[in-house]
């Protein structure tokens, strides 16, 4: 049997009709949910994009980052970005060992900084060039005008502004939707595809980077959702509070992240249906899980952030396809990681699972056989989150400022409760200390105010 693990960045789970919204267009995301097992209770162990991406490739935890380091060539980032450590195999290696043909095509350009290598073990890789802050292009550069229409001028020399101009000037020849980055991802898929028919079995995985922002998809997609040309473009946010943006700017930027959604699904979609017309569908099971979400005025927060950490951003899309419709249609809400995906998938194909991956066989308890995981924990640097079946505890590991939802009674985390029980907030620390191997490298203190996707705590820390 083959595999398609398909990944994308910074899809909101609650912007999929398959997962409830009624307004957004994914006819195509539905429709493979429709042919899969829908799990509705998924979680990275560890943020933001090249963790989450560690997790996948290796199927081990990276929290709680032991041994990082900054990587030349690269920002600071965040505790757990870095490459993947050489003293472990990826999933594309030991299945190369297997002879599977593999291939890992994507424009998540961190993934290819200096220093990073998550290319290996794939028989064939293709970076698809000039998304967000990537050194594709040095000039012709835009001007500011070009800027202006997508922030307002007074922001003229901040940081963020010279982010627009970067990105601006790389992508400054697109002519056509074929040019956009999901259509370019998606249809590299499908090629690939064609020109390795003769795969006897093989392991494809596609990255895509977008819904992450710069949210700027052809006009018209943005227009589902805003049809008005009255006011700045806003393709970026401010991983601040939404207070920033005025009312009208804010919906601007939540139509372009909806229109940008809708942009991959569209693709999404072409890769799918060339899938299915080579007859290889018949013969592959196929993943599909996002890294993370964003938020667009939750919490009054726009961008990624581990504290307050939001549903909007740490529940993940997650579904898996069989070839021969075992629980297609069908809903599983046992709470689960994101490396349990990949021991799924490593299973399903038959391969022994090595003694360095620590997830989870999903598919006995997508069967009932078994219960999934009694709790999970999500790390962002020292910024922790406990999620069980009844609580949501967001802290940093020493227990400073705990946020506390009964996510039963209170889904959109709206009532921190920490003051009246305390005794969860304990145990809350006491399985982060658990799942960190029983102490936390102390050097993580410092990385609360270092920079990254998350703002500094406002109360005491």
């Amino acid at each position: 049997m083959n595999c398609v693990l398909i990944i994308v960045d910074s899809w909101r789970m609650d912007h999929c009709g398959c997962y409830g919204n009624e307004w957004i267009r994914t006819p195509n995301l539905d429709a493979l949910a429709a042919e899969s097992v829908l799990f509705t209770r998924a979680y990275p162990e560890s943020f933001p994009t090249l963790p989450v991406r560690r997790a996948l490739h290796t199927g081990r935890r990276v929290y709680p980052f032991r041994g990082h380091r900054p990587q030349k060539g690269d920002f600071v980032g965040a505790p757990g970005w870095g490459p993947i450590e050489e003293n472990l195999d990826t999933v594309a290696e030991l299945l190369h060992a297997q002879g599977y043909r593999t291939a890992f095509i994507t424009d998540t350009y961190h993934q290819f900084k200096p220093s990073k290598n998550f290319h290996r073990g794939f028989d064939e890789w293709r970076w698809i060039r000039g998304q967000e802050h990537d050194c594709y292009r040095s000039g012709p550069v835009v001007g500011d005008d070009a800027i202006a229409r997508h922030m307002r001028v007074e922001r003229c020399g901040s940081p963020r502004w010279e982010d627009h101009r970067r990105y601006l000037t790389n992508v400054a020849d697109r002519s056509s939707e074929a040019d956009y980055f999901a259509a370019q991802v998606f249809r590299a898929g499908a090629e690939w595809l064609g020109q390795n028919d003769d795969a006897e079995k093989f392991f494809l995985v596609i990255d895509s980077f977008d819904p992450h922002e710069p949210w700027d998809p052809p006009a018209y997609y943005r227009r589902l959702y805003d049809p008005d040309d009255d006011v700045v473009d806003v393709i970026w946010s401010t991983y601040a509070s939404a207070d920033e943006f005025p009312p009208r700017e804010l919906k601007r930027m939540q139509a372009n992240y909806a229109g940008e959604c809708t942009m991959v699904d569209r693709w999404l979609g072409h890769f799918m249906e060339s899938l299915r017309s080579s007859g290889r569908l018949e013969d592959t099971v196929v993943a599909l899980i996002s890294d993370h979400g964003h938020n667009l005025g939750d919490a009054n927060l726009t961008g990624k952030q581990g504290y307050p950490l939001t549903r909007a951003v740490a529940d993940l899309i997650m579904m898996i396809r069989r070839p021969n419709g075992e629980a297609a249609g069908t809903e599983c809400d046992a709470l689960c990681y994101n490396l349990d995906l990949t021991v799924t998938l490593m299973k399903m194909l038959g391969q022994e699972i090595p003694d360095q991956m620590e997830g989870i066989d999903l598919w006995p308890v997508v069967r009932g056989e078994q219960s999934g995981r009694e709790y999970v924990t999500v790390a962002w640097g020292p910024e922790v989150t406990f999620i069980d079946s009844q609580w949501w505890c967001n802290d940093v590991f020493w227990g400073a400022n705990p946020l506390l939802y009964d996510i039963q009674s209170d889904p959109a985390l709206t009532r921190n409760l920490a003051a009246e029980h305390p005794e969860v907030v304990q145990k809350a620390l006491k399985m982060f200390e658990n799942d960190a191997g029983g102490e936390f490298p102390d050097w993580l203190r410092g990385w609360q105010r270092m920079p990254g996707c998350t703002p500094i705590l406002s109360a005491e820390d």
